[in-house]
């Protein structure tokens, strides 16, 4: 990062002075800067070392643009990337040099200095938990409709079963990309009637037909005709709209689409704001443009159709006249446009869809196969490996590779922690999307403090987004690095891939970043001083309040339901950073050659594992507290917080036993999983997002935390809980569901706002079965150890991926004696 510059020229006279840069370690290629009113610079990256000049022969990226805005970008009045996102300035070439760049210019100028150390460190935040309810209004009853969904990386549709979108503020509706809703509506009419759903076929991820009739009048359909709504989402997409006539006469008919585009942004969505910029609409033959603009932001909608039709701003009719059991076809192309990052005017043509299917097949036909004596298991596989080629996001900064979106509706874009804690549970089943995050988010890790993005030197992401609140700097997400566990996972997740896969290669690439994380944790991680690692956010009016995995604002409760204060100190980041530190001194001494930093690594963690069984360990309750808040008092709820203790190590042998209970007793455990918060704490809520839900990703690291210490029949409960829930949720768990007693109820009960599919949801069936099965990496080798619950009599996953090649494990549980069956796998 270069000094405050004073104009242009004076960036760039830094820039050939500077001659490296450590964190462009990896990064190589030249970039043009074609500069109107200034010229032209060639900036060379060849692992971090930089060269500047007037000319060269190869250009890997161009950045254009006037010498006007990039003054303000050089003297840290405007962030590069939200420029970008403004259009501002054009990239040509490779996106991934714009990132790069992005770290040789300095931070705006408001944001050089540290936290006043005046500054209230604790928020004076309301101790009630509990929103007041809202009057009921009868006249605008609560929307019960079914949604169905289609992903392509950041472009989704969620529809009704119909396949209509008729957004509101009560609904996520609608054909998204890059943080945008693109169509907030589309409805079928024919002859001014919406027709009934018959049947949805959403067997694939990315495409789906919907069957309809339109209705009668009368009890029977006995209609004569139906209509198929074939859909398939890439950039935009593509409907193919077919009604057939089951009449012996000849039929007439209005066929009308009714189209609308808010251009809404996905947090102007999610709170409710109103948009700032204007709207308009283009009409031409076969086409309707819909435009929305805020200053040099640009969105459009842009809508053919193949067959003769009447467009105006919010419809496309057609008159259709059908024959005796004959049909009529259209085919209708949506395609988003973002001038200025990506633009799609091209329909998606067939052979790109047939590509998106043939790329379904190949994930799975590489996955490991599995066969269980419990026919349900082989389903919740299956769909947990769909979900998970379906939140495949594929990045512009490493092309042609992907990692793990958190989730859809709102988080169908990169999260650091959740991209880390699916990538490790996914690992035996998925290596390339943990090597794909690590890459990813170590380009992407902090270099400056940047109090407005929550940034700090070494620290690694929680959020990144496209939007318009984000490009206009309304949210802070470009990228946002407010997630004080994010840094210590990366660490895990690192260790974790060179176990599994070998990849030694990776390992030394990331020396650097895997240093700069560790030097984060033991100095801005660290705010006080007392070698645990605390949160609190420099943002105080757009960043986030907690920075932990329960990242609602009222998720760190005392047991008497009243609100802690910041700064926290969470117990499992502590957990994590131990786990972090240990398998860091792993890699110090056997890959960086560094043995007197291992044998450092390793006196931290074991003088913390001391401190921290010392100081969060509450005597008269048996477990560890939730937090140390910002007054030094132990925030005392019990809560699942202490499973993910387990997973991590740091758990004293002495203290092992009685976490144990707390997570199996009835307070905790409901029968279908381990709750978040526990019964008859004061904030205890079985509908409450993170104070009594049951999410299956928390109770997957708990079950595992379990297993490694031993208490495999109490992993193997939990486990069973959480797949039988799958169930119940058409084979795929959402993000979390209702944390009511087992016996209260004959089915788990959904959370009603809960992502589907949704990242560690999705993988949270494959450690599971990691866990069942005993798979653990020893040098070149991998150990089954398993211990099978009664349920599943017998378990077989085939060909398993890792440093050994691949390899296949078995199980049974102890009361079925019946010789192991071997033999290929249906599919």
């Amino acid at each position: 990062m270069i000094e405050m510059a004073s104009n242009t020229a004076d960036f760039f006279e830094q820039i050939a002075n500077m001659g490296s840069n450590e964190w462009l370690r990896g990064i190589k290629g030249t970039c043009h800067f074609d500069i109107d009113g200034f010229g032209s610079r060639y900036l060379t990256i060849d692992d971090g070392q930089l060269t500047l000049s007037e000319s060269t022969d190869k250009v890997d990226a161009v950045i254009m643009g006037d010498v006007t805005n990039f003054d303000l970008v050089a003297t840290g009045k405007y962030n590069l990337l939200t420029a970008y996102m403004r259009q501002l300035f054009t990239c040509k070439g490779s996106v991934a040099l714009l990132f790069a760049v992005q770290r040789l210019f300095p931070p705006p100028a408001s944001i050089e200095q540290d936290l006043n150390p005046d500054e209230e460190q604790f928020e004076e935040e309301s101790d009630p938990v509990t929103p007041p309810i809202p009057a009921y209004d009868e006249k605008s009853p609560p929307t019960t409709t079914q949604t169905v969904s289609m992903i392509s990386g950041s472009t989704f549709v969620v529809s009704d079963a119909r396949g209509d979108i008729d957004a509101s503020p009560t609904n996520t509706q609608g054909l998204f990309s890059t943080d945008t809703r693109f169509l907030s509506r589309w409805r079928l009419t024919i002859n001014g009637v919406f027709p009934r759903g018959l049947a949805t076929d959403d067997m694939q991820y990315h495409s789906m037909s919907f069957f309809l009739a339109p209705t009668t009048g009368t009890v029977y359909v006995d209609a004569a005709l139906s209509v198929i709504r074939t859909r398939t989402i890439g950039h935009g997409f593509h409907e193919q709209l077919r009604i057939l006539s089951h009449s012996n006469r000849p039929v007439d008919l209005n066929v009308r689409i009714e189209v609308g585009a808010d251009f809404a942004d996905i947090f102007e969505i999610k709170d409710a704001l109103q948009k700032k910029g204007s709207y308009s609409h283009q009409i031409e033959e076969h086409r309707l443009i819909l435009r929305y603009q805020r200053e040099s932001f640009v969105r459009e909608a842009w809508i053919t159709c193949n067959q003769p039709c009447r467009i105006t701003s919010d419809a496309i009719s057609f008159e259709v006249h059908i024959e005796p059991h004959e049909s009529w076809t259209a085919e209708i192309d949506v395609v988003v446009a973002k001038a200025g990052i990506e633009e799609h005017t091209v329909p998606m043509e067939g052979d790109a869809r047939a590509e998106m299917r043939r790329d379904l097949d190949d994930w799975l036909a590489v996955a490991p196969d599995l066969r269980c004596e419990w026919p349900e298991l082989d389903r919740i596989y299956r769909q947990s490996m769909v979900d998970l080629a379906s939140l495949r996001f594929y990045l512009k900064s490493l092309p042609g590779q992907a990692l793990p979106a958190a989730g859809l509706p709102w988080f169908m874009a990169v999260f650091g922690r959740d991209s880390l804690i699916t990538s490790f549970q996914a690992l035996p089943f998925a290596p390339e999307l943990a090597i794909t995050t690590l890459r990813n988010l170590a380009y992407r890790q902090g270099c400056y403090v940047d109090d407005f993005r929550d940034e700090e030197p070494g620290k690694i992401i929680h959020e990144s987004r496209f939007g318009e609140m984000t490009a206009f700097e309304e949210r802070p997400h470009s990228p946002y690095y407010g997630s004080a566990d994010a840094t210590p996972l990366f660490l895990i997740l690192l260790d974790e891939v060179e176990r599994w896969t070998g990849n030694t290669e990776l390992v030394m690439q990331l020396e650097h970043n895997a240093r700069a994380a560790l030097d984060w944790i033991d100095t801005y991680g660290d705010l006080n001083g007392d070698g645990y690692v605390e949160y609190n956010r420099r943002n105080k009016k757009t960043g986030m309040v907690n920075q932990c995995w329960k990242d609602s604002w009222n998720s760190i409760l005392f047991a008497d339901g009243t609100n802690s204060r910041l700064p926290r100190t969470l117990c499992e980041i502590q957990g994590y950073v131990y786990d972090a530190k240990k398998r860091c001194a792993r890699l110090a001494r056997d890959f960086w050659g560094d043995p007197t930093f291992a044998a450092k690594l390793e006196r931290e963690a074991n003088e913390l594992k001391e401190r921290f069984n010392r100081d969060f360990w509450l005597e008269d309750k048996g477990y560890f507290a939730l937090a140390i808040d910002g007054q030094g008092r132990k925030v005392d709820s019990l809560t699942s917080n202490i499973g993910h203790l387990l997973w991590s190590g740091i758990v004293e042998d002495d203290k092992i036993e009685s976490c144990v209970r707390h997570l199996m007793g009835h307070r905790l455990f409901s029968g279908w999983g381990v709750r978040t918060m526990a019964e008859g704490d004061g904030g205890y809520n079985p509908i409450g997002y993170h104070n009594g839900t049951i999410w299956p990703h928390d109770n997957s690291l708990i079950a595992y935390g379990l297993a490694r210490n031993g208490y495999k029949k109490e992993a193997n409960q939990i486990a069973m809980g959480i797949l039988q829930a799958a169930t119940y949720f058409n084979y795929r768990l959402p993000e979390a569901f209702a944390g009511y007693e087992r016996s209260m109820t004959d089915y788990p009960v959904e959370y009603p706002t809960a992502c589907s599919p949704q990242a560690w949801a999705t993988a949270a069936p494959l450690l599971l079965l990691r866990t069942i099965l005993g798979l653990e990496p020893i040098d070149d080798h991998l150990l089954v150890n398993p211990y099978l619950p009664e349920d599943l009599q017998e378990l077989m996953i085939f060909n398993i991926p890792g440093r050994w090649g691949r390899v296949d494990a078995f199980g049974r549980s102890k009361s079925n004696d019946r010789p192991l069956r071997r033999g290929p796998l249906s599919r």
